[in-house]
């Protein structure tokens, strides 16, 4: 199988060794996508569905530098670092997800990378 790494700079650069995404022969692999802002290299201090857009805006700038869109996301991995922002998440997520929706996950993690409060990452069909 060959793979292929996804870079763009509309998407934060990759915080340790991995690749921003992998191509393989009809899926995407995103890694994990946190809220940090492209241009300024950091989280800005900002409410939970500030920061969901960030990072849906992040993870669509990644998912297109691989010549596909999120209309395409069969699954979809969220991990919260407090449950109780499930829903307004949520309220986020279906502007950026329309039916019929990926499958989703979603996990309360004890902390996250830079100290997010959340993480994306999503399998894509190209």
């Amino acid at each position: 199988m060959k793979k292929n790494p996804v870079h763009t700079d509309r998407a934060p650069a990759a915080i340790g060794p991995y690749s921003q995404a992998i191509i393989t022969d009809s899926l995407l692999f995103t890694s994990g996508v946190i809220p940090v802002d492209p241009a300024t290299g950091v989280i800005a201090p900002a409410d939970i569905e500030e920061h969901a857009h960030r990072v849906f805006q992040n993870l669509k700038a990644i998912v297109e530098a691989a010549g596909t869109d999120l209309s395409q996301a069969v699954k979809v991995t969220l991990f919260l670092t407090d449950m109780a922002d499930f829903q307004r998440v949520n309220s986020v997520y279906v502007q950026y997800f329309k039916p019929p929706f990926p499958a989703r996950t979603a996990v309360a993690v004890a902390a996250l990378p830079l100290a997010a409060p959340i993480e994306v990452e999503a399998i894509v069909a190209l």
